[in-house]
């Protein structure tokens, strides 16, 4: 379960990487940059949901 939320967390900071490498090199209309910015919003939303699922459904407990 930790390693799933592990993958997401590395699959956001690597979309924060590539939107900040277009963002530096391209144009700042860029289509790749729009990209990863959409791939980071949907991850981050993915991430949020599967941790309170993870929460209603007893995976984990807070502290």
């Amino acid at each position: 379960m930790k390693y799933i939320v592990y993958a997401l967390l590395a699959a956001i900071l690597i979309s924060l990487g590539s939107g900040l490498f277009y963002l530096s090199r391209d144009d700042v209309d860029s289509t790749k940059l729009l990209r990863a910015l959409k791939v980071r919003v949907a991850l981050s939303a993915i991430l949020i949901l599967f941790l309170v699922a993870s929460y209603f459904l007893g995976w984990i407990r807070p502290g």
